[in-house]
C-alpha cells in the first residue's frame, strides 16, 4: 500500500467534513418537505450546476472512460453517446425550461400536470413511473457501489486488513466490503442534511477534483515530453469509417480481445445506432433521477436552462483532463501495472486506480483519492435523494398519509434512505462488473422509457393510459431482451424495442378518451411545448387571442446541433492539449469560439422568449 499518513489524513478530513455538513444542515432540512428534497427551490443555478456536474463525475463512469480512452484513443469521445451525454444539450436549449415550469417535486408529480389527477390510466401511469424511477435509482446505486469497491481494493489490499475483520471474505466480494464502508458516510450526510447538504458536499468535492485533475494533467504532460506513445495507427484520429480499424496485435494483444468483447468493431453502424437512440432518449427529457431533481430545484425556468448548460462547461474539460492524463501514464507505464483482477481476468477498468496508485506523489494521491471518493459519494447521495422523493412524496403522501406532519415526513425520509441504500448495496453484490450494470441501465431500462416520454411532450392526444402501456411494454420487453443479448448487442435491437414501446403507447392511447381539456389547456399555457398540439392551441387561442404559441422548433434544433458541436469541442480540447496536437487544438478552439458567439445570440439572449 502506497498511501502515506498525509494521504490518509486528507481522506479522513474529507469524510469527517461530510458528517459535519450533514449535521450542519440537519435543522434547515427539517423545515419542510421542499427544503429537504429540493433545497426550498432557493439555490442559485450555478451552485446546482456545480452539484449536478459533480454528481456526474463518478468513480465508476470515470474508470470506464479511462479504459475507453486507453483502448480507443480519440475515438472514445463518441462512446459516451450511449448514455447519451448530449441529452444535457437538449435540456440546456429548451427541455429544462419546459420541465421546471411545472413546479412539481418529482417526475411522478409532474405527470399530474400533464394528465391530471383523475381519469382512466392516471393512477397506473403514476405507479409505472415510480417503478421505473426506483429501478433506475437502484441500478445507479449498484453501479456506483461496484465501481467504488474495485477502486479502493487497489489502494488497500485485502491482505493488509483481513486479520482485523472477524469474518472470511471470498476474493470476488472484497470490493463489496470496501464499498459498504464508504457507502455509510455517503448515506449519513445525504439522509440527515437533504438537498442543502448534498449541494454543499458536491461543491467541495468539485473543487478538490478540479485541483486533482489539473495536477494529474500536468504530471502526464511533463512525463510525455520527449517520449512517444506506443499506440496503433488511427488512435489519434477522432474520425472513423465503417470499421474501427485499430490493431493492437503488435503492442498489447489483449486489447484486441477487449475490442471484440465490447462489440465496437463495426464502428459506423455502432455510431448510427447510438445517434438514433440518443436523439430519442434526449427528446424524452431527463430520467427521474438526481438530474431531474436538480432541475426541479432551480429558482426559475430560465435558471434551469442555465444550470443544464453550465454542467457541460464545468464537467467535460476537467474530467477529460483527468481521463487523458491517466491514459497517458497508463500507456507509458503499462508494463508496470497489474490489471489482473481478483478472479484472474484482465480488467481494463483497473487502469485508473493502478495508475494513481503507482505514479502519483504523496499528498496528491490523497487529494485525488478524496476527490474520487467524493465523486462516488456525490452521485450516491443525489441518487438516494431522488429515490426518497419518489417513495415519500409519490407513494406515502399520495396513498398512505396525505396529511402527514413535517416531522413524520422527515423521519420517514431517514428510514427510506437507509432501506434504499441497503437494497442498492444488495444489487451491487449481484452485479458482475461496472460495465454490465451500465449496459443494463442505458440499454435495457432506458430503452423502455423513451417512446412514451417523447410522446408526452409532443402529442396532445397522448394520455395516461397510453403512457402506462408504453412504459410497461418498453420495460417488460427490455427485461426480456436482456435475457438473450448483452452489452452492445442490445443497442442493435433498440429499434425493435422502441417500436414495441411505441406500439404500446399508441394502442393504449386510443383505448381511452383524451385527457381532460382543462388539464391540457393549462399544461399547454404553462409549458408552451412545440409539437402536435394543434387542437389544444386552437382552444387556447379562442380563449386568449394574445397567446403566443411556441414556434421555436427550428431554432431549438439549430441550437442543439451547435450545442453538441460545442460539447464535443469541450471534450476533445484537453485531449489535444495534453497530447501536444497543436494544429487540431487551434482548430478546436476556433470552432468553439464561433459556436459560443452564435449561441450567445440564439440562446442566451433569448432565454425568456420561449
Amino acid at each position: 500500500m502506497r498511501l502515506h499518513l498525509l494521504d490518509l489524513l486528507i481522506i479522513a478530513a474529507y469524510l469527517l467534513s461530510t458528517v459535519f455538513i450533514g449535521l450542519w444542515y440537519r435543522k434547515k432540512a427539517r423545515e419542510n418537505k421542499d427544503s429537504y428534497l429540493l433545497g426550498g427551490k432557493s439555490l442559485p443555478w450555478y451552485k446546482l450546476g456545480l452539484s449536478d456536474a459533480s454528481d456526474m463525475f463518478d468513480i465508476s463512469g470515470t474508470m470506464w472512460m479511462v479504459s475507453l480512452c486507453f483502448v480507443y484513443g480519440m475515438k472514445s469521445i463518441w462512446i459516451p453517446w450511449l448514455w447519451p451525454v448530449f441529452n444535457q444539450v437538449f435540456l440546456m436549449m429548451y427541455l429544462s425550461r419546459w420541465l421546471r415550469r411545472s413546479n412539481a417535486s418529482t417526475g411522478a408529480e409532474w405527470l399530474a400536470t400533464r394528465f391530471g389527477t383523475r381519469g382512466p390510466g392516471v393512477g397506473a401511469s403514476h405507479q409505472v413511473v415510480i417503478a421505473f424511477a426506483l429501478l433506475s435509482c437502484l441500478g445507479f446505486l449498484a453501479y456506483g457501489f461496484v465501481g467504488l469497491g474495485k477502486f479502493i481494493e487497489i489502494f488497500v489490499p485485502w491482505a493488509l486488513v483481513q486479520d482485523y475483520v472477524p469474518f472470511a471474505v471470498a476474493p470476488q466480494y472484497v470490493p463489496h466490503v470496501y464499498g459498504i464502508v464508504f457507502t455509510l458516510f455517503a448515506m449519513f450526510y445525504s439522509i440527515i442534511g437533504g438537498m442543502h447538504s448534498i449541494v454543499l458536499g458536491d461543491i467541495i468535492k468539485y473543487a478538490i477534483m478540479t485541483v486533482a485533475c489539473l495536477a494529474i494533467a500536468v504530471i502526464a504532460y511533463l512525463e510525455l515530453q520527449g517520449k512517444t506513445l506506443n499506440v496503433p495507427a488511427g488512435w489519434y484520429d477522432p474520425f472513423f469509417g465503417a470499421r474501427l480499424d485499430l490493431d493492437w496485435s503488435n503492442i498489447i494483444s489483449q486489447v484486441n480481445q477487449k475490442i471484440d468483447e465490447d462489440g465496437y468493431s463495426l464502428f459506423g453502424v455502432f455510431f448510427m445506432m447510438m445517434a438514433f437512440k440518443g436523439v430519442f432518449a434526449s427528446l424524452a427529457g431527463p430520467a427521474p433521477n438526481y438530474d431531474m431533481q436538480k432541475i426541479l430545484s432551480t429558482r426559475s425556468p430560465e435558471e434551469a436552462s442555465k444550470m443544464s448548460g453550465f454542467v457541460s462547461i464545468i464537467l467535460l474539460p476537467i474530467r477529460y483532463s483527468l481521463i487523458v492524463g491517466l491514459t497517458i501514464l497508463g500507456l507509458l507505464y503499462y508494463n508496470q501495472m497489474n490489471l489482473v483482477g481478483p478472479t484472474g481476468v484482465l480488467d481494463f477498468e483497473r487502469i485508473l486506480p493502478e495508475t494513481i496508485n503507482k505514479f502519483l506523489p504523496v499528498g496528491l494521491m490523497g487529494l485525488v483519492l478524496t476527490g474520487l471518493l467524493g465523486a462516488f459519494m456525490g452521485t450516491f447521495s443525489g441518487t438516494v435523494n431522488a429515490a426518497q422523493a419518489y417513495i415519500v412524496n409519490d407513494i406515502y403522501l399520495k396513498y398512505v398519509r396525505p396529511d402527514a406532519t413535517t416531522k413524520e415526513v422527515i423521519s420517514l425520509n431517514y428510514v427510506v434512505g437507509v432501506v434504499v441504500v441497503a437494497v442498492g448495496v444488495l444489487l451491487g453484490f449481484i452485479a458482475k462488473d461496472v460495465n454490465s450494470v451500465l449496459q443494463w441501465i442505458v440499454s435495457a431500462l432506458y430503452g423502455g422509457y423513451i417512446a412514451a416520454n417523447v410522446l408526452k411532450w409532443h402529442w396532445w392526444r397522448f394520455n395516461a393510459t397510453g403512457f402506462f402501456w408504453g412504459m410497461l411494454a418498453g420495460i417488460v420487453s427490455a427485461l426480456i431482451f436482456t435475457r438473450f443479448f448483452e452489452g452492445v448487442e442490445f443497442l442493435y435491437y433498440f429499434p425493435v424495442l422502441f417500436a414495441l414501446s411505441l406500439t404500446g403507447s399508441i394502442v393504449g392511447t386510443y383505448l381511452a378518451p383524451p385527457t381532460d381539456e382543462t388539464v391540457l389547456k393549462t399544461f399547454y399555457r404553462n409549458v408552451r411545448p412545440w409539437g402536435f398540439w394543434g387542437p389544444i392551441n386552437d382552444l387556447v387561442m379562442a380563449e386568449d387571442p394574445a397567446f403566443q404559441p411556441n414556434r421555436n422548433f427550428r431554432l431549438n434544433m439549430f441550437n442543439v446541433v451547435l450545442g453538441i458541436i460545442a460539447q464535443l469541442c469541450l471534450t476533445i480540447l484537453p485531449m489535444y492539449l495534453l497530447l501536444s496536437q497543436h494544429v487540431p487544438l487551434l482548430i478546436t478552439v476556433a470552432i468553439l469560439a464561433v459556436v459560443v458567439l452564435i449561441l450567445k445570440k440564439t440562446w442566451w439572449n433569448r432565454l425568456t422568449e420561449y
